[in-house]
């Protein structure tokens, strides 16, 4: 199963790749990122399943338990918001299964059928560049970026975080999560909440023994004693939403090849639009009648 973590990489593509636009004028620069993503991952990992997941519009039930839950995120620029409905059209033409599921965020689709898979015996690899997504990686998911040519196993996120899969929300919890606006312990750094957590073991165990802790980081940790439990419940991917499908659902169908030509054609993707054109001469060619044995 490959699970591509859409939203991740939309705001990537469009700052990474600058200003990108077709002879209208139209910003073209965060369909061509994610659609140049998404068929290198087709090609570099072969899967039975796949899908591209992207964040519904509107609240989730974090915004109900802390209203404040990435309230510092500014509003999606408008270059960017102009291409959201061809992108998924685009994605949809070349035969991704798409999913957007109200109330809940990317990650809690993606961890839920991550566990759906597992119990399945299917593997699971996610494409992502969000490391909230780590506490996901076990056997029987490991997590790529293409943006960084990163691949995250169990030994990986444990190199990286100095804390193993099943205790990064913990981890998170301790250092905050400025990009979703969840606060940690003042003053707590990657080093301090890996030294804890190596001492203590979880974060409950933190908490019990915070008043051993000295100094101003121990004054700081008893401060938020009653936040930490819910900042690690904020930070926690959700692994059993009701979702509108059923894994066999995602398995790849074939490209819209009318539909890609017209979209690429308006994008002005010239060199996607060349292959098509020479994938559906050598399908017509393949379907002639042989010239000779």
């Amino acid at each position: 199963l490959l699970l591509v973590d859409g939203s991740s990489y939309l705001y990537r593509a469009f700052h990474a790749i600058g200003d990108l636009r077709n002879s209208k004028g139209e910003p073209t620069n965060a369909i061509f990122g994610v659609l140049n993503m998404l068929r290198r991952l087709h090609k570099d990992i072969p899967a039975d399943y796949s899908a591209c997941i992207f964040d519904a519009k509107g609240k989730t039930f974090r915004d109900e338990i802390y209203p404040e839950y990435k309230a510092n995120r500014t509003a999606m620029p408008d270059d960017l918001a102009v291409q959201i409905e061809p992108l998924l059209e685009a994605i949809r033409a070349m035969g991704w299964p798409l999913l957007i599921v109200d109330g809940v965020e990317a990650d809690d689709v993606i961890g839920t059928l991550a566990c759906q898979a597992a119990l399945k015996g299917v593997r699971t690899v996610v494409s992502t560049g969000d490391k909230d997504m780590t506490q996901l990686v076990n056997p029987h998911v490991t997590l790529v970026n293409t943006m960084s040519n990163e691949t995250l196993d169990e030994a990986g996120v444990e190199k990286k975080f100095g804390v193993k899969p099943e205790r990064i929300v913990d981890y998170l919890a301790l250092v905050g999560d400025a990009i979703d606006n969840v606060p940690g312990v003042a003053k707590v750094g990657p080093k301090t909440a890996v030294k804890w957590l190596a001492q203590y073991g979880t974060l409950d165990n933190v908490i019990a023994h915070a008043d051993e802790v000295g100094g101003a980081v121990g004054e700081n940790l008893r401060k938020v004693l009653t936040w930490l439990p819910q900042a690690r419940g904020l930070l926690t991917i959700k692994c059993d939403v009701e979702l509108p499908i059923k894994l066999e659902d995602l398995a790849h169908t074939a490209q819209d090849a009318a539909k890609l030509a017209e979209l690429f054609d308006r994008f002005e993707f010239k060199t996607w639009r060349r292959e098509l054109n020479a994938a559906s001469e050598s399908q017509g060619e393949a379907g002639a009648p042989a010239a000779h044995a």
